[in-house]
C-alpha cells in the first residue's frame, strides 16, 4: 500500500516532496493503526455487550433459612413468631456429638427451651433441621470416621435422633477437621468424611429426611495452602447431600477487620460453584454479627479489662449509643463499623483502650443476598436468628422467597 514510486505520486524524477515520503508513510500507518484500534475496541465492546446480554438474570428472590444458637433461643423463638413465615429451614444449634453413639444438648438450658422453639417453628410450617457440632477432642472425630464400623454406628445414632424427634433432617457442622486437627491429616480425613456423609445421606434419604452440611469456604478446587479448607471435598460432598451451607464469615477473628468482606464472599461462592455440579445445592451463610476488638492500649489495664467481645445487630445500637458514636457503612466491604476510646481502671491501675468495631448491618445483609441472587445459588442461611434486627427484615423483605405450601 505504501510502496509508491515518485511517478505514481505525480513527481518528476529526482524531485522530492515538500516533506519526506517516510513521514507520509508514517502518517498513513498511524491512521491505519488508529482505525484498527477503533475497530478492535468496538468489536470488544460488542462482544462484552453480547456476553452481558447472554448472562442469566439474577434470581428475583432467595429462600431464607437460619441457624438458632442455644444461647439466644428466647430471642430466636420470639423472632420466629414475627418472621417465621418467610423462613424455609431453621437449624437450632444445640446438639454436640461427644461420642460415637452419644449426641447431647450443648446446655441444660437448651434442653429446657427446645420444645417451645420447635413448636414455634412448626406452627409456621418451617422445616426443623437441627445442627450437630463436633464436641470431641482434637483428632477424635477424624479417627472415628476412619473406622468403617464406628462410622456406621455414628450414622445410625444420628438417624435415630432425627427419627425419634420427627426432624426434617440434620445439619452436620463438624469443624474440628479444619480448625483443630493438623493440616497434615487433611488428605487422610478428606475421603473418610465423604464416606461418612455418603452413608448418612443414603440412610436419611431412605426415610425422606434431608442432609445439610455446614463447612468453611474453599478458594479454588485445588489442595494447596491457598485453596482454603480443602479437607472438605466440595465436589464429592455436593454429589450426595441436599445442601452445602458455605460459612461465609469469620474472615477476621484475632485481629480487627471485616467479618466477611463482600469480595472474599464472592470468591468463596464462585469457588464452590466450580466444584459442585448443582448450584442449587449451595447456600450462603450470612452473618448478622460482629466483633468489638481492642486495637491498641496505653497504660496498664486491670485484670478486669475486657478483650475482644462479640456483638450482633440486636446489641450494636446500644453499644454505639453508649459510646456516643455513629456506625458508618463501608461500601467496599459491605459492612459497618466504628471506633472509640475506653478508659478502664480498678482504682489501682488504669489504661486507655482504643477499640474497633466491625459488624454486618442490614445493608450488608441485603448485599450478600443480592450476591446470592446474582450467582443464582440455592439460598442463604442467616447466622443467626436471635441476632437479627427489624431493619434487616425490612431490608430483605422484597427478596425473601415465600416457602412452598
Amino acid at each position: 500500500l505504501f510502496d509508491l514510486d515518485e511517478a505514481a505520486l505525480g513527481l518528476a524524477t529526482g524531485s522530492r516532496p515538500s516533506r519526506p515520503l517516510r513521514s507520509r508513510r508514517s502518517r498513513r500507518r498511524r491512521a491505519l493503526a488508529g482505525l484498527l484500534v477503533i475497530a478492535w475496541v468496538a468489536a470488544g465492546a460488542a462482544f462484552l455487550a453480547r456476553r452481558e446480554a447472554e448472562k442469566p438474570a439474577p434470581y428475583a428472590d432467595m429462600p431464607i433459612s437460619a441457624w438458632a444458637p442455644y444461647w439466644v433461643l428466647p430471642e430466636a423463638t420470639a423472632s420466629i413468631a414475627v418472621h417465621g413465615g418467610v423462613l424455609h429451614e431453621l437449624s437450632p444449634f444445640w446438639y454436640s456429638a461427644v461420642g460415637v453413639a452419644t449426641i447431647d444438648f450443648s446446655s441444660a438450658a437448651a434442653a429446657e427451651m427446645a420444645p417451645a422453639f420447635i413448636a414455634a417453628a412448626r406452627s409456621q410450617g418451617t422445616k426443623v433441621i437441627p445442627s450437630i457440632v463436633d464436641g470431641m477432642a482434637k483428632g477424635t472425630m477424624a479417627a472415628l470416621l476412619a473406622d468403617p464400623a464406628l462410622r456406621t454406628q455414628h450414622v445410625q445414632t444420628i438417624v435415630a435422633l432425627v427419627q425419634r424427634n420427627g426432624f426434617d433432617g440434620i445439619d452436620i457442622d463438624y469443624e474440628q477437621f479444619a480448625f483443630a486437627d493438623d493440616r497434615a491429616t487433611w488428605a487422610t480425613t478428606r475421603p473418610n468424611w465423604v464416606a461418612f456423609v455418603s452413608e448418612l445421606a443414603a440412610a436419611l434419604h431412605s426415610s425422606d429426611r434431608q442432609l445439610v452440611v455446614s463447612i468453611p469456604p474453599i478458594y479454588d478446587t485445588g489442595q494447596t495452602a491457598d485453596s482454603g479448607y480443602w479437607v472438605y471435598d466440595y465436589a464429592a460432598i455436593g454429589d450426595v447431600v441436599d445442601r452445602i451451607r458455605i460459612m461465609g464469615y469469620d474472615y477476621s477473628v484475632n485481629d480487627p477487620g471485616p467479618i466477611a468482606p463482600i469480595d472474599w464472599v464472592r470468591s468463596a461462592v464462585r469457588a464452590a460453584k466450580k466444584a459442585v455440579d448443582d448450584d442449587s445445592k449451595l447456600v450462603l451463610g450470612v452473618p448478622l454479627y460482629g466483633r468489638n476488638w481492642v486495637a491498641s492500649t496505653t497504660g496498664v489495664c486491670p485484670a478486669s479489662a475486657e478483650g475482644t467481645t462479640p456483638i450482633n445487630q440486636s446489641t450494636v445500637g446500644e453499644l454505639a449509643a453508649k459510646r456516643n458514636v455513629t456506625p458508618v457503612h463501608d461500601p467496599v466491604t459491605a459492612e459497618a463499623g466504628f471506633e472509640y476510646r475506653l478508659e478502664v481502671t480498678d482504682g489501682t491501675t488504669a489504661c486507655t483502650q482504643f477499640r474497633e468495631v466491625h459488624f454486618v448491618d442490614e445493608v450488608g445483609v441485603r448485599a450478600r443476598i443480592d450476591l446470592a441472587r446474582v450467582e443464582r445459588i440455592g439460598g442463604v442461611a442467616l447466622w443467626a436468628l436471635g441476632f437479627d434486627s427489624a431493619a434487616t427484615w425490612s431490608a430483605i423483605a422484597d427478596v425473601a422467597r415465600p416457602p412452598a405450601p
